[in-house]
This record gives C-alpha cells, sequence and structure tokens, in this order.
C-alpha cells in the first residue's frame, strides 16, 4: 500500500501535464497558486498538484507512522516544496525541471558517502544484507553500481528536461522513463548478483 501511495504524486503530475493546455491561465490550481506562464501553464498546473499530492501522501504517511517520516521521505517532501514553490512563486517550470537532477544527484553522493556515517558498512548492505551474501569487496562494488544508477538518473534528466527536443519529452521520462531505466540497473545488477542470494 505504502509503495503505491508513492506513486500518487506522479501520476497527479503526469495527468495534469498531458491533460492541461499550456496556454490555459484560467485553470483552477493556477488561479489557487497565482501561477501563471507564457505556454507553460501545463507545467505549472502538473507541479500545483504534484505539490499538493505530495502533501496529502507524506501528511498521510506521517500520521500513519506515529509521527515520524523517514530521511528520505522528508528530503523528497523538502526538494518538492522548495522546488515546486519556486516554480509556481516565478511561474518558471526551470525550478520543477531541475529537482529531479538534484534529488538523484543527492541519493548518489549520499550513497556513495553511506561508509562515512554507517560504520564503514555501504548503505546497500544495510538494505540487501537479508537477502544477499557479498564480501566486503562485494559490497562496495554493489554501493558503487547502486551510487552509479542514480548519477545515470541524474544525468538522464538533465538531459530530457533541458537539452533533448527542448524538453518536449521531460514529463513523458520523468513519469516512465525515470522507472524503466532503474528497474533495468536493478535487473541487471541482481542477475550479475544472482549467485549470491541467501538459500532458502
Amino acid at each position: 500500500m505504502k509503495s503505491l501511495l508513492d506513486f500518487v504524486p506522479l501520476i497527479v503530475f503526469f495527468y495534469l501535464y498531458k491533460t492541461v493546455d499550456p496556454a490555459d491561465t484560467a485553470h483552477p490550481l493556477l488561479k489557487l497558486t497565482g501561477a501563471a506562464g507564457a505556454g507553460n501553464n501545463h507545467v505549472l498546473a502538473a507541479t500545483a498538484g504534484l505539490v499538493l499530492a505530495t502533501v496529502a501522501v507524506y501528511g498521510y504517511f506521517l500520521v500513519s507512522q506515529k509521527f515520524r517520516l523517514q530521511r528520505q521521505q522528508w528530503f523528497v517532501l523538502a526538494m518538492t516544496l522548495v522546488f515546486g514553490g519556486i516554480t509556481l512563486a516565478l511561474s518558471d517550470d526551470y525550478y520543477i525541471r531541475l529537482k529531479a537532477v538534484l534529488i538523484n544527484a543527492a541519493f548518489g553522493i549520499g550513497i556513495l558517502a553511506s561508509p562515512l556515517f554507517l560504520g564503514r558498512q555501504p548503505a546497500v548492505r544495510k538494505l540487501f544484507e537479508s537477502v544477499l551474501v557479498l564480501s566486503p569487496q562485494g559490497w562496495q562494488r554493489f554501493n558503487w553500481a547502486f551510487a552509479a544508477m542514480f548519477f545515470l538518473l541524474a544525468v538522464l534528466h538533465a538531459f530530457f528536461a533541458f537539452v533533448f527536443a527542448g524538453g518536449r519529452y521531460w514529463g513523458e521520462f520523468t513519469a516512465f522513463g525515470d522507472m524503466a531505466v532503474m528497474l533495468a540497473c536493478l535487473a541487471v545488477m541482481f542477475f550479475v548478483l544472482r549467485r549470491h542470494f541467501r538459500a532458502g
């Protein structure tokens, strides 16, 4: 249930991104936030929907988790509020396009630096030790591969947001490409590690 709720803001974002007319300055979400742009109102409305949906979902998580959020949940919530807020305040979609680039880069850096804060154990060991048996060097390499996946996602987000076709397919990549790339990377990693799964 929790993992499904994580996708609600993204679904709301993509629906509004695809259905709102870029020239529509009278959309209810734009009136609510006071944002209005020239030819980018579909992104602004989608951003408003994303912010509202994120607040609702993470508000539910906060209550259901006994008024606690995990660190990555606080980080994603803060990044969405900051970059979504700046986007709406300035009616400039540059900032919401930048959000995913920075989030993925930060996760990559966090995973690389995790041994410094987790008793010299990489973050992936904490996550997958119950299902994988690896040597210390194996865990280190797996940690590097995991960080590389997030750096790749950061580069691809930047490419689709700011380089390729003037950002025309950025919304599609954010909604579908991001998850497809992540699942493909995980599939490759676990295929390589298939002989290291714990028996039973």
